[in-house]
């Protein structure tokens, strides 16, 4: 007789226990790995064997010992350490962020590692030497990303030891510089180095032989070379050899005025695609116009280039889809870019420090009679490009000023905008019009329309944001990951509901400054956030003891205080004055407990 189960289908759950564990390692993405890994304890092995990179969002949020418990086979691992803060100058520089026990630990027990990414952190020669002596040849990446505290002998240790290294980068970081020798072992010794950047530090003992011989011994492997402030003509030899090189950054060119043909001669490799030149003037700026049309990203952060002439360059780039540049590239050459750029994807505009100013930047007609600010970055300019520059996904901008109208375009246009950031300036004297204040109906077109935006920063003048505004900002943001907010909002009740709002629910880092919130209504609304993972405020009303703060305590919850603190500045005439810095808030979650390194500095609020 047959058996009636017989037929019956088997549970495929032991079925999928296995296949997952040779499925996992092609799922690529953090988020879906960690939704996996909440099925049952298999699919969290599964993870846990097969996971080979980790971010680590704050160097405190785990300890060392217990992320290589969890991940034992990473094989690339990028930890950041001060806040983002850090990179204005708002965080005190013993805060902390030491890298020496995540060194020990992937000494020790990580032995799979071929990348290390350590961003905004402390670093020591010790450290670096630990580190190469672990790893020796086989690690292939090391990225000391606005880093502080080793110096050229750290690195002269790393490049003996790592014979194949691919990717070296020590931008924007404090280096103790000794001398060249690290540069020249790289040079003696290295045949697959693929980048190699150390732009925005203050190394000078560089030799430029060393760096045409990089480029001859490296010449097939060699794709990305990011440099300090080197006279851009002593680098002939080194863009001859550098056959395959797609990105050039850094240099400087000598704005001679008597023999401006001297960088005419000058020949650049012919796969370069990615260039900034320091200091380019207008009269070096034709040694560009032969392979403009290859250009996908240019920066411009650090030429000596006026509105006209940003317009003439940008104009010859057609194919350009990355743009970084200052605000005296103004509305005209915005403009510009809309008409010539189609296929830009990212804009970043800075604004131009304190007394760089140009001289003729000022009022004037163009070529129409419409009146153009020279300089400034207006309503008008963000217009053109929302009109023009359709697949933007990436748009951070200082400007003068701002309309309702010209967020709505933006929210009406930028259909793949992921990532916006608006900086309003204080009032230029140029600008006579009221301010379009507020901006609440015009904030809340841009988030309606722009439905995929992950990151959004809204840093504005008192008054350009109301209550209704915040609200709007709580309920139209559903996808938003990391959020800033800077002097937006009028009272704790903005606040509130802003964070009751439905969006909100997914926001996991939001930084804020400026708002005046009170304390209580701080950690009130972050009890409404639950995917939030980190915090952080300055410029808020500050109380006596912060106890309001404890509202929000809870199991791995850490709440650390700075107190207000005056810091010396040096403005651009060189001269020191004390500015005040307002008391700072930082919250995060974190499976260490509270950290044992904080300086005199920080107070932690511990749990009640």
């Amino acid at each position: 007789m047959e058996d009636p189960d017989a037929k019956k289908p088997r549970s495929p759950l032991g079925n999928v226990d296995d296949v997952i564990s040779i499925v996992m390692p092609y799922v690529t993405d953090a988020k879906d790995r960690e939704s996996a890994s909440l099925v049952n304890r298999a699919w969290l092995r599964a993870d846990s064997e097969t996971r080979d990179h980790v971010t680590m969002a704050l160097c405190y949020a785990s300890s060392p010992d217990r992320l290589s418990r969890r991940f034992p086979n990473l094989r690339s691992i990028k930890i950041k350490g001060k806040p983002r803060a850090a990179m204005f100058n708002l965080i005190p520089e013993n805060w902390g962020g030491f890298v020496t026990p995540w060194v020990n630990e992937i000494a020790l027990s990580l032995g799979m590692i071929r990348s290390v990414h350590f961003r905004r952190m402390i670093v020591s020669d010790l450290d670096l030497d630990v580190l190469a002596r672990a790893r020796l040849d086989e690690l292939e990446v090391l990225k000391l990303d606005r880093c502080l505290g080793f110096s050229t002998d750290g690195l002269l240790s790393v490049v003996k030891h790592c014979r194949k290294i691919k990717t070296l980068l020590m931008e924007d970081s404090s280096i103790l510089e000794k001398n060249g020798d690290w540069l020249h072992e790289l040079a003696l010794h290295n045949t697959s180095l693929e980048v190699l950047n150390f732009y925005l530090t203050e190394l000078t003992k560089i030799s430029p032989r060393d760096l045409a011989a990089i480029a001859k011994n490296c010449h097939r492997s060699l794709v990305s070379v990011k440099i300090s402030d080197i006279e851009i003509l002593e680098l002939a030899r080194f863009f001859q050899a550098a056959v395959n090189l797609e990105e050039f950054l850094g240099g400087t060119l000598d704005e001679d005025h008597e023999t401006p043909e001297k960088y005419m001669k000058l020949k650049f490799p012919p796969k370069l695609s990615s260039l900034g030149l320091s200091y380019l003037g207008a009269n070096e700026m034709q040694i560009v116009f032969p392979f403009a049309a290859q250009i996908r990203k240019l920066d411009l952060l650090y030429v000596l280039l006026v509105t006209n002439d940003h317009c003439k360059l940008i104009q010859k780039c057609p194919n350009l889809e990355v743009l970084e540049t200052r605000n005296v590239i103004g509305d005209k050459g915005l403009e510009v870019c809309a008409k010539y750029c189609k296929k830009l994807k990212r804009l970043r505009i800075e604004r131009v420090a304190d007394g760089d100013e140009m001289d003729d930047e000022r009022r004037f007609a163009d070529e129409d009679g419409n009146e153009d600010l020279g300089g400034l970055v207006t309503q008008r300019g963000l217009k053109a490009l929302a009109h023009g520059c359709r697949e933007l996904e990436y748009m951070a901008v200082y400007v003068s000023d701002i309309t309702n109208e010209a967020l709505r375009t933006i929210g009406a246009y930028l259909k793949n905008l992921r990532d916006f950031r608006l900086v309003l300036l204080d009032q230029d004297e140029r600008i006579t019009e009221v301010a379009d204040f507020p901006l609440d109906k015009g904030v809340r077109s841009l988030l309606m329309g722009c439905e995929k935006l992950r990151r959004f920063a809204l840093y504005l003048r008192p008054g350009g944001l109301t209550n209704v505004g915040l609200s709007y900002i709580g309920k139209y943001s559903p996808n938003v990951r990391w959020m800033l907010l800077g002097k937006v909002g009028e009272t704790d009740e903005g606040l509130m509901e802003f964070s009751r709002g439905r969006c909100p629910k997914q926001l996991q880092k939001l930084e804020m400054r400026g708002c005046r919130f009170s304390e209580r209504a701080i950690a009130a609304a972050v009890m409404e956030l639950p995917s939030l993972r980190y915090l952080w405020v300055q410029g808020y009303g500050v109380s006596m003891t912060g106890e309001d703060l404890r509202v929000m305590s809870r199991p791995y919850w850490n709440i650390e205080l700075i107190q207000a603190r005056r810091v010396p500045e040096v403005n651009e005439m060189g001269d020191v004055r004390e500015v005040k810095h307002p008391a700072h808030i930082l919250a995060y979650y974190s499976l260490a407990g509270h950290r044992t390194d904080c300086p005199p500095t920080v107070r932690v609020l511990k749990e009640l």
